[in-house]
């Protein structure tokens, strides 16, 4: 269960959006939820990633050694 509040003029929006469609509020705030999640994930944990390398609590890795790993040619344009 989840409750939250949008400024007025976002909820009139969605409110809009559902008569317009049939569909529920709820169906719409799902949908951007769904949407959106994993890009907020990502840029938390890109943070979170910088933030420790920044405090010295995780190394890097440069490029040429994970491309060497892994098989791969650096691209070179014609």
């Amino acid at each position: 269960m989840l409750a939250i509040r949008l400024p007025a003029d976002v909820e009139a929006r969605l409110d809009a959006l559902a008569k317009a469609t049939g569909r529920t509020k709820t169906f719409y705030a799902r949908a951007a939820i769904l949407e959106h999640l994993d890009d907020l994930e990502d840029g938390y944990l890109a943070r979170q990633r910088l933030e420790d390398i920044r405090a010295g609590r995780s190394t890097t890795v440069p490029l040429e050694d994970v491309m060497k790993k892994h098989g791969l040619k650096r691209f070179a344009p014609d």
